[in-house]
């Protein structure tokens, strides 16, 4: 089961990754890297990282790509002008992409016997754990952190503001 939802998620990510840099349109680039986000949420799920998995889904794709989002309407970009590529991308780009998949290839079939042995260590963190020591023994940096970042949005919004 745990091999089938990661293929599944696994795709879709790739997918989103394919059509967030085949998209014309700004807006359905940061939805497709939504779907990207969140479909790496369910990898870090599936990995047992629950509190990755929730910092994902609560950060990356809610408050950022909400951001990300607000930014691209606020500027009201249009279709994007396509150009044909610079000719250093294909001098180097596809020779090295075909390097580097034909590396991955020669790793996956020398070591194809190694991969069922992999497991983890002896000292597993849970989030019960990880929520203790942050709230507890790092209480001050973290709230100071979020000051900090109080402090950095009341700024942005100190310069964006216009001027009557």
């Amino acid at each position: 089961m745990h091999l089938a939802l990661f293929c599944i998620f696994g795709a879709l990510c790739v997918a989103g990754a394919l059509n967030l840099l085949l998209q014309r349109h700004p807006i359905n680039s940061a939805l497709s890297l939504i779907v990207v986000m969140s479909s790496l949420a369910v990898l870090y799920l599936l990995l047992g990282a629950e509190f990755l998995a929730a910092a994902q889904v609560i950060v990356y794709s809610g408050a950022i790509m909400v951001l990300f989002t607000f930014v691209i309407m606020l500027l009201n970009a249009g279709r994007e002008q396509r150009t044909h590529g610079s000719k250093m991308a294909w001098v180097l780009g596809f020779p090295g992409a075909a390097v580097l998949l034909a590396l991955l290839a020669d790793i996956f079939i020398t070591h194809s016997g190694d991969f069922h042995r992999v497991q983890a260590g002896e000292y597993v963190v849970n989030t019960a754990m990880l929520s203790g020591v942050l709230f507890r023994d790092l209480l001050l940096p973290f709230e100071v952190t979020s000051i900090l970042i109080l402090i950095a949005i009341l700024g942005a919004v100190a310069l964006a503001r216009k001027e009557h």
